[in-house]
This record gives C-alpha cells, sequence and structure tokens, in this order.
C-alpha cells in the first residue's frame, strides 16, 4: 500500500523537471522595426533633406536593414553556445555581408590639359575619375567564409552535459490461460504489475556518461508457489560508462563549446566587417551625390552661358554684323546644353532614390522621404597635402585589424579544434562499465504457500526502503568493454578530408591576406592619381576660362565667330564638370584607404557599442 505515494512523488518530480527544463532557453529577440527612425523626419524641412555627410553616417546605422540583419548575429552566437553548453553540436554561423549599392557613380568627364590656343579649339586628353576606373576596390568578397561550403565531420560524438530525469509509471492486468492447474489451482494465472521507475542521467566532459536510477516493481499473482502475495521489489543503482581511448578527454568533448566561444567573437567582427562595408558605401554614395549636385549646378551655369551667348548673336545678327548661320548654331549650343543638364539632372535624382534606400528603412514607400529631394550640406574638398604613413606600416594596420581576416583566422582554429574529433573516431572504443546497486523486497505472506515465509521480507514499502538504503542486498560490477574495427574506413576518410579542408582554409586566408595588401596599396595609388587629376583639372579649368574670355573679347569685336565661342564654352563646362569629378575621386579614394585599413569606423567617429544599440 506505501506505493501509491512514491507513485505521486514521482509524478511531482517530473512535473517540476518539466517546469526546470524551460529556464535555459534564451529571451525572444524584439521584433523587427519597419520604421525609419525619428532623425530621418527631422531633418526634413520646407520639403528638403539637409543631410551632412555625419548624418547620413548616422541615419544609416539606425536604419540600413543590411546593418540591422546582422544585428541579430551576435544573439545567434550567443544561442550557440548555449547549444553547445548542452552537449550539441554547432549549427554554424551565416558568413554571407552585403555590399552597399554602387550608385550611379559621380560625374565622368574628360580633362582637357592642353593649353588654349586663341582661334584653335583643343579637346585635350581624358583620364579616368571615378572610383571603379581608379581601381580604388576591386569587386568584394561577399561570403567571408574561410572553411569553404562544406562542413567538417562531427567526430565522435559529445555526451548531453543537461542532466534528464527519466520516469516510468505503468500499471498491467494480465490474464493468461494455463494448461495446468499445479501452479494456480485453476486454469488461469491472473497477475497485476504496477511499475513506478525514475531516474537522473547525464554525461560528462571525460564522455563519462552517469545514470543513477530507481526501480520499484509491486506484482500480485493468484499463484500458490509465490511465498509473499503483493510483494515489491525495488533498486538503486549507479551506473558508469567511461571512454578509454575513443571520446576520451575533457578537451576533446569541449571541442563544440570552444568553436562556440570562438564563433561569439566572430559575430562581433562580422557585425563590425558589415559596418565597415555600409559606412565605406554610404561615404561613397554620398560623395557620388554632392559631385552630381555641383556637377547639375555646372551644367545650369553652362545653360545660362549658352542663352547669354544666343541673345548676343541674336543682337548681331540683327545689326547685320553676323550671319543668320551664326544663330543657328547658338541656338544649337543652347538645345546641346540643356540636354546635358538634362542628364546630371536625371543622374542626381536617381543617385538620391538608391542613397534613400541606403539609409532609410522603408526607402520611397515612405512618401515624405519620397518626395524630398536631397540637399548635401557637405562640400568636397581636398587637403593641401596628404599626411599618408608609409605603405609597410598601412598594410602591418591592416593585416592586424581587419575584421574579415581576424574571424576567417578565428574559423581556421575552428577547423583544427574540430580535428581532434575525427582523430578520435579512428581510435578503438574501450570503455569503462561499472555498476553499483542496492535491492529490497518485501510483501505480504501467501496463505496459499505451503512453507511459512521468511519474516525479513514480510513488511510494506517502508521496508523495502529499509533494505536499499542500509544495503541490505548490495551488486557492485566493473568490466570493459571492447570494439575493435578491423577496418575504420570511413573515420579515416573523414579524418584525411577534414586536414585537406585546414589546408586549404589557410590558402583562402593567405588570399584574403594578399586581397588586403593589394587593396591598401591600390588605395593609395588612387589618392595619387586624384590628386594629380584634381591639379590637372585646376589648371585645365583655369586655362579654359581665359581662353574663353579672349574669345568672347574677339567676338564683341568682330574677330571671332559664335562657333569658337562655343566650343570654348563647351571645354570650360568639361573642365569644370571634371574638377567636381576629380575631388570626388579622391575623397573615394581616401575612404577606400580607411576600408582597407579598418580605421573607417574610428575616422567617423563610429563605435561597435552605439552601432549595436543606435537611438
Amino acid at each position: 500500500m506505501f506505493y501509491k505515494p512514491a507513485c505521486a512523488a514521482l509524478a511531482l518530480f517530473l512535473a517540476a523537471d518539466l517546469g526546470l527544463a524551460q529556464t535555459g532557453i534564451p529571451r525572444m529577440t524584439p521584433p523587427v522595426s519597419s520604421d525609419n527612425s525619428p532623425r530621418v523626419h527631422e531633418l526634413i524641412r520646407a520639403g528638403n533633406l539637409y543631410l551632412s555627410l555625419q548624418d547620413a553616417l548616422s541615419l544609416a546605422i539606425e536604419n540600413n536593414l543590411d546593418i540591422e540583419l546582422q544585428r541579430y548575429l551576435l544573439p545567434t552566437g550567443d544561442a550557440e553556445l548555449l547549444r553547445t553548453r548542452g552537449g550539441g553540436t554547432i549549427r554554424g554561423l551565416n558568413f554571407t555581408l552585403s555590399e552597399a549599392p554602387t550608385g550611379t557613380g559621380g560625374p565622368l568627364s574628360a580633362v582637357p590639359t592642353n593649353a588654349a590656343v586663341a582661334g584653335r579649339a583643343t579637346t585635350g586628353s581624358s583620364i579616368a575619375t571615378n572610383a571603379l576606373a581608379l581601381n580604388v576596390l576591386g569587386e568584394p568578397t561577399v561570403n567571408y567564409s574561410i572553411q569553404g561550403t562544406i562542413p567538417q565531420s562531427i567526430g565522435t560524438v559529445i555526451p548531453s552535459y543537461d542532466p534528464a530525469i527519466v520516469g516510468q509509471l505503468n500499471w498491467t492486468h494480465q490474464t493468461t490461460p494455463q494448461t495446468s492447474t499445479v501452479q494456480t489451482g485453476s486454469n488461469t494465472l491472473v497477475t497485476g504489475t504496477t511499475l513506478f521507475n525514475a531516474g537522473v542521467q547525464q554525461g560528462f566532459a571525460s564522455g563519462a556518461q552517469v545514470g543513477l536510477n530507481f526501480l520499484n516493481n509491486r506484482q500480485s499473482v493468484n499463484s500458490f508457489r509465490s511465498g509473499y502475495n503483493p510483494y515489491t521489489g525495488s533498486a538503486l543503482g549507479l551506473n558508469v560508462t567511461q571512454p578509454l581511448l575513443r571520446g576520451f578527454g575533457t578537451s576533446l568533448n569541449r571541442r563544440f563549446i570552444r568553436i562556440a566561444l570562438n564563433e561569439q567573437k566572430m559575430t562581433s567582427l562580422l557585425f563590425r566587417q558589415q559596418l565597415i562595408l555600409t559606412v565605406y558605401g554610404v561615404i561613397r554614395l554620398y560623395t557620388d551625390l554632392v559631385a552630381l549636385t555641383e556637377d547639375e549646378k555646372v551644367k545650369q551655369e553652362t545653360v545660362n552661358l549658352a542663352e547669354k551667348l544666343l541673345a548676343d548673336v541674336r543682337a548681331q545678327v540683327e545689326e547685320g554684323t553676323l550671319a543668320r548661320v551664326e544663330m543657328t548654331r547658338a541656338n544649337a549650343q543652347v538645345f546641346s546644353t540643356r540636354q546635358d543638364l538634362i542628364n546630371a539632372t536625371g543622374l542626381r535624382e536617381e543617385q538620391e532614390a538608391i542613397f534613400k534606400n541606403v539609409i532609410t528603412r522603408r526607402g520611397n514607400a515612405d512618401p515624405e522621404v519620397a518626395n524630398a529631394r536631397i540637399i548635401p550640406t557637405d562640400t568636397l574638398v581636398i587637403p593641401s597635402t596628404d599626411e599618408v604613413r608609409p605603405m609597410q606600416d598601412l598594410i602591418a594596420d591592416a593585416l592586424a585589424q581587419r575584421p574579415d581576416i581576424n574571424q576567417g583566422r578565428l574559423q581556421i582554429d575552428n577547423s583544427k579544434i574540430g580535428l581532434e574529433g575525427a582523430r578520435s573516431l579512428t581510435k578503438p572504443q574501450v570503455d569503462l562499465v561499472g555498476v553499483m546497486q542496492n535491492n529490497g523486497l518485501a510483501g505480504q505472506s501467501n496463505p496459499l504457500f505451503p512453507t511459512p515465509a521468511d519474516p525479513g521480507f514480510i513488511g510494506g514499502y517502508g521496508g523495502v526502503l529499509d533494505q536499499i538504503f542500509t544495503r541490505k542486498y548490495p551488486t557492485y560490477g566493473v568490466g570493459v568493454q571492447l570494439t575493435v574495427p578491423i577496418h575504420n574506413r570511413v573515420a579515416e576518410a573523414d579524418l584525411a578530408r577534414d586536414e585537406i579542408q585546414v589546408k586549404q582554409s589557410g590558402i583562402r586566408l593567405r588570399q584574403l591576406e594578399n586581397q588586403a595588401r593589394l587593396e591598401v596599396e591600390d588605395a593609395l595609388i588612387a589618392m595619387r592619381r586624384a590628386r594629380a587629376s584634381y591639379d590637372a583639372a585646376v589648371q585645365a579649368r583655369a586655362l579654359q576660362q581665359e581662353s574663353l574670355e579672349a574669345e568672347q573679347a574677339k567676338f564683341e569685336v568682330g574677330a571671332s565667330t559664335s562657333f569658337f565661342v562655343i566650343q570654348y564654352e563647351s571645354l570650360l563646362a568639361q573642365a569644370r564638370s571634371t574638377e567636381v569629378a576629380a575631388r570626388s575621386s579622391y575623397a573615394k579614394a581616401k575612404a577606400a584607404l580607411q576600408r582597407a585599413t579598418a580605421t573607417i569606423l574610428e575616422e567617423n567617429r563610429i563605435t561597435l557599442e552605439s552601432a549595436l544599440k543606435p537611438k
């Protein structure tokens, strides 16, 4: 009759375990917001979005969806660590990051570098003024996985570090027909069985599996050949299995925890890399937008000059000092400059649309943002001198600071840690097995049994527990289990494959380091070319301005025609646009150098903490 309290205690024990099992679940992350940050609308005044570069960077950190996507990478790393601490394997990280869109680019113009000669228009030579032609940066690596797309083998199985409570409560009534009445006095054997078992199982870092089990079996039969009816048999036992070769060792069995700790570091590095990509993209897009806005102004001034020339030609044609063909030429120039203005305005509008999509969450879905024109408040200025450190120092900083390289090194460390499991799997399976158990039995004397029952076993459930805890009937055992595969080709092949992947990862890391060196050198070259381009553009603009003024003076006294004035107006407009493009190229080349050396965040006063929790 004492089994009923034991059953109730078992049920409460299991219910409490189900409640406690929920405590390890990480908290839910906050829901994704699709609304723009308040700063977007605060910067809109009179239908215009006034933006400095710092404002644009702040908006991108607050709203850019690429950055928002990677913010969830950090709690992913936390969940990965939680999983491995429970004895699970790693699920892996997503190493794919996104660049900002290319945009329309800055104004593209040829630089007239030859001196103008009165009475003769020269087109000059052209040099590249956009970032791609300057080789500021090649195509970036989108997937930063060093280990490749094929995962390593799992290796030996990790024991479950989370303790598990197991239980069983079962009642059975069984009636079995008998061929003889010798056992029961009738042709049926009626058995009632009640099982109520509970246990705790847990694995340990050494590889050991431990189980503590409490077994109870209450049985009643209608047989007069049983000395006790009903009776209860119980046992409290401890079972231990400890691997000695395959699967042995704390370092081996905690390898996924070590990998997950490295993955936690990688999530921060990958988020920082995404910040670098986005910040560089915003600087590049903003610089192009400033250049396109200035170029649009240049095109408008060129239209004004062409319209003024048309008015002057019209006046001289009416006076009879010029032929009417000059009127046709001047009129064609007006329409040509207006077409250039239309093109410049279209490029600027396209750039604005792309830029809005980068610095807001909803892009053009927000009517106020869609209708607002972006007014850049910063200008493009080239300093008088470049304060640039030696290239080798910059390369050393890049190799030490770049998050893409540092997370690549951690990936290789994880690959080497994973090799431990593959090596262990090639060893024989030798396990040390031990058991220690205390037993108990008690019941009521069966009056049908011909021989009197042992009074030591007469009693209830309390007697069973007394026998168990006073260790009256102990059981001990120890042994070794051995499994030696004659051929272990699967494990050997997995180990060979994993070793090859580690070597391949080292090669990919070397490629990434070489790319970093190239990017630093390329950015320095781009800065020198951009400065030289700017110096040439300034001189060309001054020469073309001087030539135009000289030709206009000759035209006013009748010594020249509108044809040459139109040519010099075109060359001057071209020179002014190229000067704008050269300033843009320098700014983008400088940003590319900051990106290549991983200093772009510090240069723009952006910290990882502020980016993780934007206002």
